[in-house]
């Protein structure tokens, strides 16, 4: 399994597994419908939209419907021959800190079909080494308490669990760790 950068090629994989009724964001299962709407609407448009170095893209949808600024983020999909999953990064240049609204640097998706072959781990140790150019010194990475896949995910990249909390309302409220990973 190896990290892409989302292009037109991938495209006919990622929409099958959209299709199949996959999504990237666990809490709001709709933004998988969203997705191919963007898609159908522009294709080019909605690739172009997966690498946003300087966060000049549309607003962001939280979970609880409100629209905020997007920050300083790019996807890359995982690939085995065939769309597996996607991990993306995202940041404030210039500090580690993060808007409240942004619960961590790093998240990851794998599709049901393809979990448990440890693409996930593969993935984020990917992403750390690109992610690590754009100078800071850790990325965090939260995961829901009872995410015992995710926790050995991070945990296996060098992940140390820094903090309990409750993720706030918009997010589920729900118990969650977060964990700081330094680049090496």
């Amino acid at each position: 399994m190896q990290l892409v950068r989302p292009a037109l090629d991938h495209l006919p994989s990622y929409i099958a597994a959209l299709e199949r009724g996959w999504s990237a964001d666990s809490i709001r299962p709709e933004a998988g419908a969203e997705e191919l709407a963007r898609i159908r609407d522009d294709a080019q448009a909605f690739i172009a939209s997966m690498e946003d170095r300087e966060g000049k893209g549309p607003k962001v949808k939280l979970p609880d419907g409100t629209l905020v600024n997007r920050i300083p983020g790019y996807t890359r999909w995982m690939w085995d021959g065939e769309f597996a999953g996607s991990i993306n990064f995202r940041w404030q240049p210039g500090t580690s800190e993060l808007p409240a609204r942004v619960l961590g640097h790093i998240g990851y998706a794998v599709v049901p079909w393809k979990q448990r072959l440890g693409y996930a781990t593969s993935a984020l140790r990917q992403l750390l080494d690109e992610a690590r150019a754009e100078g800071l010194p850790y990325a965090i990475i939260t995961c829901d308490e009872t995410n015992i896949a995710s926790q050995r995910v991070i945990e296996a990249n060098g992940g140390v669990m820094i903090e309990r909390f409750l993720k706030p309302p918009q997010f589920g409220s729900k118990p969650s760790f977060r964990y700081r990973v330094a680049f090496r």
